[in-house]
């Protein structure tokens, strides 16, 4: 299978689409807004150099989780998409030993593949609307994303034999998680994007019944910066084609589910964002 064929027709049989209009009603994100108008630079020294280089760094947008608490509103459900890799498309990369990890990027089991590309941690704060979101302690995320060339291990021609860029966290006693991973490639027809399932507890991550299932955007700023890095050439070129207005998915607004970024090429990126379930 190839990303590129991530159709809108493609319906996880045990989750309905809201972005395509399924009736389950309007689920948004506690506001993670962004603002693209402030640039700003880092001076790093390139290793091997002895002198320090200026590399571009990622506008960062504090959002005060006051605000986020206040809103309490659910993150919206979205597609698991053709390559969830949990079981219910083929593959099934939770039942390999391991795959509870904070590194993403090595295989896990026989595979022995590492994905490589500019370090991203993903920082995830789980939240409970039924309790005027408060952390979610123990809640368990399964997060899975493309790799620097937009493919989908376990799917995709030449990763079908790895199962990298996909892993499980357990949230701690404030409701936060993360994971080492690399930026993910743009690929022809979507906005650059993380997927994520959220459970009740880690028992509850192999039953394929999560509290939510959505997606992670990436603000343009971010994804401009990120694919100005060697090796992300067509992930540069993809983007100019495609816009979050016309994605598939964050089309009918994207604003709550946008990550807060910060970091640049050099050093990597981290992209923060509250998930209320």
């Amino acid at each position: 299978m190839n990303p590129r064929s991530e159709l809108p027709q493609y319906l996880d049989r045990r989750r309905a689409l809201a972005v395509f209009g399924s009736g389950l009603g309007t689920l948004v994100l506690a506001a993670c807004s962004r603002d693209d108008s402030t640039t700003t630079s880092t001076a790093t020294t390139e290793p091997g150099n002895s002198v320090g280089t200026t590399t571009p760094a990622v506008p960062v947008t504090e959002v005060p989780s006051s605000s986020v608490v206040a809103n309490c509103e659910v993150i919206p459900e979205e597609t698991s998409g053709p390559f969830p890799g949990d079981g219910s498309n083929g593959p099934d990369v939770l039942s390999i030993d391991g795959v509870e990890r904070g590194d993403i990027r090595p295989s896990i089991g026989d595979a022995s593949g590492i994905a490589t590309g500019t370090q991203l941690t993903i920082e995830l704060t789980i939240v409970d609307s039924s309790t005027a979101c408060s952390p979610k302690a123990g809640a368990a995320v399964y997060l899975w994303h493309a790799d620097s060339d937009g493919r989908y291990s376990m799917y995709s021609s030449g990763v079908t034999d790895e199962n990298y860029l996909r892993g499980v966290q357990v949230a701690d006693a404030n409701g936060r998680l993360s994971f080492v991973s690399v930026f993910p490639g743009c690929y022809d027809g979507r906005w650059p994007h993380v997927h994520f399932e959220v459970y009740a507890t880690r028992a509850d991550v192999n039953t394929g019944r999560p509290l939510v299932t959505s997606q992670l955007a990436f603000p343009a700023a971010a994804c401009e910066v990120a694919y100005d890095a060697t090796g992300y050439e067509q992930s540069a070129s993809n983007l100019t084609r495609v816009s979050l207005d016309s994605d598939m998915v964050f089309r009918d607004g994207a604003d709550r589910q946008l990550a807060v970024m910060s970091g640049n090429t050099t050093e990597g990126f981290t992209a923060s964002l509250t998930v209320v379930v």
